[in-house]
């Protein structure tokens, strides 16, 4: 894992759409001075454009001065923003994937910083300065290797394991403070997704009474809504493996995703397993990802929902497929009759 440093800054705005981006100075913040004004010639950090003009100018780069074809690919596929992450099945190839990738970037002008990986052998040919903020003046032999935040989740690099870290904050108990609440906990891939929804349908039930953003819940609610919060930081307690293929499963004999879609009165969901199966018989199945949702407030049929269920199972096997790029075969998992027929 990597970091582009200062990537917006790395790409020039066009002349003729610098008038976009003037501003207005003034010497030492003293609006008693003679006014300055200034056109920004980089792309600027908050600017709604600057991420997909930069992520244009990144891939751009790959595809004019990389030296392979896999270089270029990771580029494209493992870029996100400013961050580059991937993963090699051995540590001779994730040095060399340090030295192509970097090279490659310095041509386009980006600079990949910040090298983090849960191999030392990996960071000992890395210099102590292109390590992550918290690596510097580790000592990689005798240390345990630190926590480092990746794409919002927790990477526990000595364990090799994705966790949360929840930080509480004293909301008041409103349809404002719940949204609130419910959306900070960032969960991209929905591993605890059972978590969230009853958050959700205690905000399904404010708005049937009809409550203002501002207008506090009645008690019965806010009692529910107190022993959520109170249960919501037990998630740091949550570890799931980072690695689907471990040792002994570089080569599987069969690859095989698993889909899980149900639905009830409350909601629907899926939920997506991968499992491997090595020449020696072992089985070795991981979680990938799930996805849930509380029932509309209009009122709909179960049957309707479990279509909805499989159809998002469905649509999460595509997804899933174009993310991994292995071949793979399906099976889809559902007790409901109006999908089986």
């Amino acid at each position: 894992m990597s970091d582009i440093e200062g990537m917006f800054s790395q790409v020039l705005v066009p002349r003729d759409d610098r008038d976009l981006l003037r501003l207005l100075w003034w010497d030492n913040g003293d609006i008693k001075r003679p006014l300055t004004e200034y056109r920004m010639t980089v792309h600027v950090f908050g600017a709604v454009s600057s991420p997909s003009c930069a992520n244009y100018a990144l891939k751009k780069t790959a595809d004019d001065h990389a030296g392979c074809e896999e270089i270029a690919h990771i580029i494209h596929r493992n870029c996100y923003v400013v961050d580059c992450l991937c993963s090699t099945p051995t540590v001779s190839k994730a040095g060399q994937l340090v030295k192509g990738l970097t090279e490659t970037c310095s041509k386009g002008g980006f600079h990949l910083t910040k090298w983090v990986s849960n191999k030392k052998e990996v960071l000992e040919n890395i210099p102590k300065d292109e390590r992550g903020r918290n690596w510097k003046d580790l000592n990689i032999d005798g240390e345990k290797l630190p926590v480092e935040r990746t794409l919002g989740m927790m990477w526990s690099i000595e364990d090799d394991e994705f966790g949360y870290k929840i930080e509480m904050r004293d909301r008041p108990p409103t349809r404002r403070g719940i949204l609130s609440t419910v959306s900070s906990v960032f969960d991209p891939l929905k591993c605890v997704s059972p978590v969230v929804p009853p958050a959700k349908q205690l905000l399904q039930a404010a708005c049937r009474m009809k409550l203002g953003w501002d207008e506090e819940i009645p008690p019965d609610l806010s009692k529910k809504w107190q022993n959520w919060q109170l249960e919501l930081p037990r998630l740091a307690e949550f570890k799931m493996v980072r690695c689907l293929k471990p040792d002994g499963f570089e080569e599987p004999k069969s690859v095989t995703l698993h889909h899980f879609a149900d639905a009830s009165e409350l909601g629907y969901g899926t939920i997506s397993f991968l499992r491997l199966v090595n020449y020696e018989g072992e089985v070795k199945c991981s979680f990938l990802m799930s996805k849930s949702r509380v029932a509309p407030l209009k009122q709909v049929t179960i049957p309707r929902m479990e279509l909805t269920a499989a159809t998002v199972a469905v649509r999460v096997d595509h997804m899933i497929r174009k993310e991994l790029e292995i071949e793979v075969d399906d099976t889809y998992w559902t007790d409901s009759m109006s999908v089986l027929r």
